[in-house]
C-alpha cells in the first residue's frame, strides 16, 4: 500500500507556525465539505446515501464503499500498521454501519459518522492487540508504523520520520495522520474523534512542534555562540 504519505520538503509540511490552506498534503477533493467546487453536490450525496442506507438499500452501501473504501483502508492501515488488520477493520466497520445506521441522526455528515465508527473500530483492535500482547508477552511491538511516501527521499529520512511519529502520543499521531496524511479538515477530525475543533488544532500544533524538535539536526556550538 504505497498510496499515501507525506511529501517533501519537510519545512513546508512540519512547521510549527500556522500556514495557509494551500500547503496541505494532497487533499482529497471529493470528500464532503472539502475544497471542491462541487461541495454542495457532495453534501447532497452524503444525505442521499444516509437515507438510502437507512432504508436498507444495499446499493447505497456499495456506493459508500466505492467512494470511501480505499481511503478507509488507508486510515486503518496507518492506525493499525497492518494491511490485513486494516481490511478486517473496514469490514467490521461496514457491518457496524449496517447494524447501527438507524441510530444516525445527522448531527454530523454521514461520512464523518462512518469514519468515526472506523476509528473506534481501530481503537478497539489496538486495545485487543495490546491485551493479547500482554498475555503472550509478545515483544513484537504495539506501535503501528504509518506508511509514508516521500518520493526521492533517502531511506534514513523515512526511518527518522517513522521513529519520530512513533514517539508522539497516540492522540497526537492520530490527529497528525488524519490531517497531514489523509487531508481531513479539523472540523471533520473533531467529529471523528469526538473532540472540539480547537482541540484538534492544538493537538496538531503540538505534534508538529514535537516532530520538528526530533527531526531538526542539532545546532553546532558555533551557531549557538552567534
Amino acid at each position: 500500500m504505497g498510496t499515501m504519505g507525506l511529501a517533501l520538503p519537510w519545512e513546508a509540511r512540519i512547521s510549527s507556525a500556522p500556514r495557509e490552506r494551500g500547503t496541505r498534503v494532497e487533499p482529497f477533493q471529493h470528500f464532503s465539505g472539502g475544497t471542491s467546487p462541487a461541495a454542495g453536490d457532495a453534501t447532497d450525496e452524503d444525505a442521499t446515501l444516509a437515507a438510502a442506507c437507512q432504508s436498507g438499500d444495499l446499493r447505497a452501501y456499495e456506493r459508500l464503499y466505492v467512494l470511501h473504501g480505499a481511503r478507509m483502508k488507508n486510515v486503518a492501515r496507518n492506525l493499525l500498521g497492518s494491511p490485513m488488520d486494516a481490511e478486517d477493520a473496514v469490514q467490521d466497520t461496514f457491518l457496524k454501519i449496517q447494524r447501527g445506521v438507524a441510530s444516525f441522526r445527522g448531527q454530523s455528515s454521514f461520512v464523518t459518522w462512518t469514519y468515526r465508527i472506523l476509528i473506534n473500530t481501530c481503537y478497539d483492535a489496538r486495545r485487543s492487540r495490546l491485551r493479547k500482547k500482554e498475555i503472550a508477552n509478545d515483544d513484537s511491538g504495539e506501535t503501528p508504523r504509518p506508511e509514508l511516501r516521500a518520493p526521492g527521499a533517502h531511506p534514513s529520512l523515512r526511518m527518522a520520520l517513522e521513529r519520530a511519529l512513533a514517539a508522539l502520543t497516540r492522540h497526537q499521531r492520530d490527529v497528525f495522520l488524519l490531517y497531514e496524511v489523509e487531508g481531513f479538515r479539523h472540523a471533520e477530525i473533531a467529529g471523528m474523534l469526538e473532540i472540539t475543533e480547537t482541540a484538534s488544532k492544538n493537538t496538531l500544533f503540538q505534534a508538529k512542534k514535537n516532530l520538528r524538535q526530533m527531526l531538526e539536526p542539532p545546532r553546532s556550538s558555533g551557531a549557538e555562540a552567534r
